[in-house]
């Protein structure tokens, strides 16, 4: 039965370009989606700019343009860099619309009805100077809590405490360096702590929407209890005026975003129809539709969509998600993206260099599976396994069978079609499909490929064990030889189409250059059970995908390398105190760290700048060619580190998974000749013999800081 599913991924915001790590989340929902519809489900995959907010407003004043100005030429940006990567969205939008206005002003009243909109005052930190309020991550000063300077208004990212702005010593603004002062100001709560709430979301969140960590992560916030949320900013501000609050009041950009991908999809509507080709929006946007819409996110934004975002849907009368995909975040070589190191690579750049987007597309799918685990772009594994895989195996089969077909055969494959002899002679490869369906709907998209990959790796060794080659040189003379050698290579190329319908949702450019090649109609999930008709002709073979040079990665991160002096920018996330933000604007010098002591103690400051955290081992594997070397995979709680740890002589690695200990998770990564380190663990030795691994008490969970 075919399935009606919107789909949707994060909305960029409009304050910057698309690099490398944006592009995991749109090309995993891509794949998904292409499969989808290859498999003939009706689905529709919308997104949007993300575009209100202080961010947005200042980088317009400091460029001298209007906000419209500023996120129209940001729109004409990110849908380059999509379209550049053959992310093929059903429709991109912009929440600066009448469509999401109007979505917004309607849960907001549906909301109030409901009771769950409250008012209160709040004191906050105002600039003087700017004469607006601050948000939290547009303030900084002394943490009140280790008192170490230059700390933003929400969180030290020194000794990792939590804290309202208010609470800051020295305190001045990021936007003009004047020390604010404190102004009450009436705010509006979604009263996510009611008990409605509260009831709704324990329940929604393990029905199965979310993946079993998020589960549990939604679990540890229920435990440290669900605060109403701040949904208003004052003036000025660029967004979507609270309706009856003449202008004074705006809606906050996490509340608007969400719903973009509603205002999204309606004008996804409206234009079917003014086409004529109607779509009842109501369908997949209200309960019982017999629909579904599912969110693809980075699991740094899962509060939002995973506790306020459901709830607001429910008592709005809107329906809820049906499931909400959590990815992890994109490291490369193992390390942060960092511009420094030119690793903070944008889409822009990749493009402008000529680098096939295909490539990273297949690297990203053959690295993604269905957790929320980061993923690793190893620029030297990148080069490798596009060459192995995509020339090596895949492209290769043809390169080796379709010309002896048009030197031989004028173009034509064997006049009879016997698909029994061919899954004879490639067993599991047509059954593959239904594995590799399963698997791509499963979004295990790395096993999926590694599962085509062995299929071409036995087709390549069939091509060898025949040696199309050395029948053609016998096939003037030799009747059976020449049959055979149209058999073998028919039956690679058969092969081949197979290979390419199931890849198909991961190189979509590629596939369709085969499809010409071969001479045949799009691919669909269903055409996996078939061969070629007898007697089918192929169209010449051109070059269908070159080489990776490691020249061309090198040439890349040059281009996106920058000084370490260069300020990061401003994002949309810098006013919540959930998602850690980009930095701002570097601080005056009158607010620099104090100096260290100079007696050889150290102060609380300095034993503050080591990032202590419970991490749980996930693997533990003994490292060859290494005497002493565990390499352990460690979970401390938003993400995955490797750790190489000399404690081979007192533990048996299998041993130690599931155990609990103590690493240091701010320590500089370290490149070893096994790999590279992103951290230490914590051991106790003596003088004599025996190391015994630090361990938290039981209740500590991964991620707790140590302190």
């Amino acid at each position: 039965m075919a399935r009606r599913i919107l789909v949707t991924s994060a909305l960029p915001y409009a304050n910057g370009a698309i690099h490398l790590g944006h592009l995991v989340e749109y090309i995993q929902t891509d794949i998904w989606v292409r499969f989808q519809k290859m498999r003939g489900h009706e689905v529709h995959y919308v997104c949007a700019d993300d575009t209100h907010g202080t961010p947005i407003m200042l980088r317009a004043e400091q460029e001298g343009v209007t906000p419209q100005q500023l996120i129209a030429r940001v729109f004409g940006e990110h849908t380059r860099d999509f379209a550049g990567f053959h992310v093929g969205f059903d429709n991109y939008y912009s929440t600066d619309s009448a469509e999401n206005r109007a979505y917004c002003e309607d849960i907001y009243a549906q909301l109030e009805r409901e009771g769950l909109i409250a008012r209160r005052p709040v004191e906050q930190f105002y600039d003087p100077v700017k004469e607006m309020f601050l948000p939290d991550r547009y303030i900084k000063g002394r943490c009140p809590k280790c008192g170490a300077a230059d700390q933003y208004g929400d969180a030290c990212e020194v000794c990792g405490s939590a804290y309202a702005p208010t609470d800051l010593g020295d305190p001045y603004s990021v936007v003009s360096g004047a020390r604010p002062v404190r102004r009450s100001s009436e705010h509006f709560f979604f009263r996510l702590s009611d008990p409605r709430c509260q009831r709704f979301l324990r329940e929604w969140t393990r029905s199965g929407t979310l993946q079993p960590e998020a589960a549990n992560k939604m679990d540890e916030w229920f435990a440290a209890g669900l605060q109403d949320w701040d949904i208003s900013r004052d003036p000025p501000y660029f967004g979507f005026p609270i309706p009856g609050t003449g202008g004074q009041k705006f809606f906050y950009v996490w509340l608007d975003a969400p719903v973009g991908y509603f205002a999204s999809f309606r004008n996804h509507c409206d234009k079917l129809a003014a086409a004529g080709t109607p779509l009842d929006a109501d369908a997949f946007l209200r309960p019982g539709g017999g629909t579904e819409m599912v969110h693809f996110i980075g699991k740094d934004i899962l509060y939002f969509h995973a506790l306020f975002w459901p709830a607001m849907l429910q008592y709005a009368g809107y329906r809820t998600p049906s499931g909400i995909y959590a990815h992890g975040f994109l490291t490369v070589n193992g390390e942060k993206m960092s511009k420094s190191r030119g690793t903070f690579i944008t889409a822009e750049s990749y493009l402008a260099l000529g680098l096939n987007p295909e490539w990273l597309r297949y690297y990203y799918a053959a690295k993604l599976n269905a957790t929320m685990e980061d993923i690793d772009l190893n620029l030297d594994d990148f080069v490798a396994r596009v060459n192995a895989d995509l020339v090596g195996k895949y492209v290769n089969i043809a390169s080796r069978a379709a010309g002896f077909i048009h030197k031989h055969f004028d173009g034509r494959l064997e006049p009879a079609a016997d698909r029994a002899r061919f899954a004879g002679e490639f067993p599991g490869l047509i059954s593959a499909g239904d594995m590799a369906a399963e698997l791509f709907e499963r979004r295990e998209f790395g096993k999926a490929l590694r599962l085509i990959m062995l299929g071409a790796e036995a087709v390549n060794q069939f091509v060898d064990r025949h040696q199309p080659w050395a029948l053609a040189k016998a096939a003037a003379t030799d009747a059976a030889k020449r049959a055979e050698l149209l058999h073998v290579c028919s039956s690679a190329l058969n092969a081949f189409r197979l290979l390419t319908l199931f890849l198909k949702p991961v190189l979509p450019r590629l596939a369709a250059e085969v499809e010409d090649f071969l001479g045949i109609a799009p691919l669909a999930w269903a055409d996996a059970g078939t061969v070629l008709p007898g007697g089918h002709r192929i169209r010449e073979y051109r070059h269908l995908i070159g080489r990776l040079e490691r020249g061309q990665v090198d040439a890349l991160v040059e281009a996106n390398r920058e000084s370490m002096a260069a300020p990061p920018s401003q994002g949309r996330h810098a006013e919540h105190q959930v998602h850690a933000a980009a930095k701002g604007a570097a601080a005056p010098a009158a607010h620099a760290a104090p100096p260290a002591a100079a007696d050889g103690k150290i102060s609380i400051d300095d034993f503050a700048k080591v990032d202590l955290r419970v991490a749980r081992i996930v693997r533990a594997e003994a490292v060859e060619g290494a005497e002493k070397l565990v390499r352990l995979t460690l979970d401390i709680g938003t993400e995955t580190r490797t750790v190489f740890a000399g404690i081979k002589s007192a533990y048996d690695p299998a041993q130690l998974e599931g155990r609990f200990t103590v690493m240091v998770a701010n320590l500089a990564p370290r490149k070893m000749r096994f790999g590279t380190s992103e951290g230490m663990v914590l051991a106790a030795a003596g003088d004599g013999p025996g190391l015994y691994l630090i361990g938290p008490d039981a209740g500590a969970v991964p991620g707790m800081r140590v302190k």
